[in-house]
């Protein structure tokens, strides 16, 4: 007893340094290695495993130390099947890490059309999870095609029970399959919040403003709503200025000194489009201007505010120093006095 006992603390203990110096000596250097090869998946293995190494020697040096215990130990095939149980789980979970690791690694770096999204990378990891529990069931001599029908029949009382978390998850994969919401995208909904897709999970789309709050907006209610999406189908978007001159002005020369600066503002304010021909429409003669649009172009929605601060502070200078004028609102008022009071003021 006391032999056994000792040789299997010493086999326990092997184990568990061996562990230890894997992933404190070996792996560090392996992950060095693996930083300098062009494949993904075995950064994802060498990063996901120095999480699980000491645990798996732990495991594996448990149920090699209890062997040398197995006369002594009433209960030793239940412990055994509990060690084994424990190992496969640690097991399942650590491929359904690597696989969500490699799903983002490959997404980021491969010029592939699939969104950047955890929809995705929870789905991955879940179906694996599943497939590991049907593993582990068949390793311990568990018939799973029993379990496999009673997954239908519980399948089908879940669904009834979750409709909701059901119709959200399908509402993502609708979004994400029709591509015209994307992560990264500046949309604006129906009731008036606007700002970049950050996200879509399992259950919900996560919308940033630009003031750095978010909006939780429920799958199923985003794929029903009205959406304007600045980014579809690309980036880029035209930006109308209104504006107006005295009705004195030479409307060749104001065209013409407007485009200058705006050619100038496209060329070297950020954000905007230098290639892009601005130009001007006339469009109204108003009260006390004639209204004009200037149509000038930007990168993407954020770049319209320098742009149109840049250009209307230009062009202000511009036409100041060509004396073309702005004017102001005006309206002339006639006011007529009563017969009586004029007779008497007059008298």
């Amino acid at each position: 007893m006391v032999n056994n006992l000792t040789e299997g603390l010493i086999l326990f203990l092997s184990f568990f340094i061996s562990g230890f110096l894997i992933r404190k000596i070996f792996l560090p250097r392996l992950e060095v290695y693996t930083s300098k090869t062009p494949w993904l998946i075995d950064k994802a293995i060498v990063r996901r495993m120095s999480r699980w190494i000491i645990l798996w020697f732990l495991l594996i040096g448990l149920m090699g130390g209890l062997r040398y215990l197995e006369f002594e130990l009433k209960h030793f095939s239940v412990i055994e099947r509990i060690l084994l149980v424990s190992l496969l789980i640690s097991f399942m979970f650590f491929i359904a890490e690597v696989v969500g690791d490699f799903i983002k690694s490959y997404v980021r770096k491969a010029e592939v059309d699939i969104p950047q999204v955890s929809i995705f990378e929870h789905f991955t990891k879940w179906l694996v999870v599943v497939l590991g529990i049907l593993v582990i069931l068949y390793s311990l001599g568990i018939p799973i095609g029993p379990v496999l029908t009673g997954f239908g029949i519980g399948g089908l009382a879940v669904a009834l029970a979750l409709q909701d978390t059901l119709s959200n998850f399908f509402s993502g994969l609708h979004l994400l399959m029709s591509k015209q919401i994307r992560p990264g995208d500046y949309v604006k909904l129906e009731s008036g919040e606007e700002g970049y897709v950050v996200d879509i999970t399992w259950r919900n789309t996560v919308i940033k403003e630009l003031p750095n709050n978010y909006i939780i907006v429920p799958n199923a209610k985003i794929s029903k709503a009205v959406i304007k999406n600045y980014y579809f189908p690309d980036t880029e978007l035209a930006i109308t200025i209104s504006l107006g001159v005295g009705y004195s002005s030479d409307l060749d020369r104001v065209e013409k000194i407007t485009i200058e600066v705006a050619k100038e503002v496209m060329r070297e304010v950020e954000g905007g489009v230098p290639s892009f021909e601005p130009f001007v429409r006339y469009h109204t003669f108003s009260d006390s201007s004639i209204n004009f649009n200037v149509i000038l172009r930007a990168k993407e929605f954020v770049d319209q505010h320098l742009i149109r601060h840049e250009f209307l502070k230009r062009l202000h200078r511009r036409y100041r120093e060509e004396g073309i004028t702005i004017p102001y609102p005006t309206r002339m008022v006639y006011l007529r006095k009563k017969r009586e009071d004029i007779q008497k003021n007059t008298g």
